[in-house]
């Protein structure tokens, strides 16, 4: 019986399949902490005061990559490339998901609408990235190879969907709500797009490595493009719904520090 948590077993059981998953996660969370570096560097002068929690987010994030390199390190295993088409960070960014790289490399300070859009699609992408680890956390959190890395990695991304909700809020009530519901709206039809694209893509790169039967590869896409056609249907909203938090403040403080593995 096909499941995510036997799905993921599987990948994990395997050298070469779990060097690919560790290699992609690791590439993204890299791509994400630099560009909430730069974001942080370039915040206009009015918006100073959420220079620190981008920092902060952006600290996670390489905090995240430097944790998949160790559980690599652990097996003796090298990082791969990451084949584009599973790169879902680079795939967001050329859809207009993200400040586009050619805008943060330059040292001009950004706009406030700027700001919005980044936070906006965070939003999103940070929906994701919590479902993601909640799900590992269910079925491996206790794991001894990898519980306890996925549960850092958990609590940070709880933390920083918290983050995008309060702040979204706060510059909703400041008079930015259409430009928010706008953008995140734009953003999760065209999130859930890519998302379907790349699961494609990693679940292709997976059945040849794990040599999976035709049957079985072509029903986990059948899965993908159902999980596509629900959220395309309704379950987007969930990643533009914004409700205060239970955690204010949530990337106030400095980060935490990576555990030794």
């Amino acid at each position: 019986m096909l499941s995510a948590r036997s799905l993921f077993q599987e990948i994990i059981d395997d050298d070469e399949s779990f060097r690919l998953f560790c290699s992609i996660a690791a590439s993204g969370e890299a791509q994400g902490g630099w560009e909430n570096g730069r974001i942080a560097a370039l915040v206009p002068a009015g918006m100073r005061d959420l220079a620190p929690k981008i920092t902060r987010h952006g600290a996670d994030e390489d905090k995240h990559g430097r944790i998949f390199q160790a559980l690599l390190k652990r097996r003796d295993l090298p990082s791969v490339e990451v084949p584009p088409e599973t790169d879902y960070t680079m795939l967001l960014e050329k859809q207009g998901i993200g400040l586009p790289h050619e805008k943060l490399k330059r040292d001009e300070p950004l706009t406030e609408r700027d700001i919005i859009v980044y936070l906006s699609h965070s939003r999103v992408t940070e929906q994701r990235a919590a479902d993601q680890m909640d799900m590992l956390v269910k079925y491996f959190g206790d794991h001894p190879e990898l519980g306890k890395a996925i549960r850092m990695i958990c609590n940070d991304e709880d933390n920083h969907l918290a983050y995008c909700h309060e702040e979204l809020l706060r510059l909703a009530y400041a008079g930015h709500g259409r430009l928010i519901q706008r953008t995140l709206r734009e953003s999760a039809l065209t999130e859930i797009r890519i998302y379907r694209d790349v699961s494609l893509a990693v679940m292709t790169h997976m059945g040849r490595l794990l040599r999976w039967p035709k049957a079985k590869s072509l029903a986990l896409k059948a899965g993908i493009h159902a999980m596509y056609a629900y959220e395309r249907a309704g379950g987007w909203r969930r990643m533009v719904d914004l409700e205060m938090p239970e955690r204010r403040d949530a990337l106030g403080g400095p980060a935490t520090p990576a555990p030794a593995f």
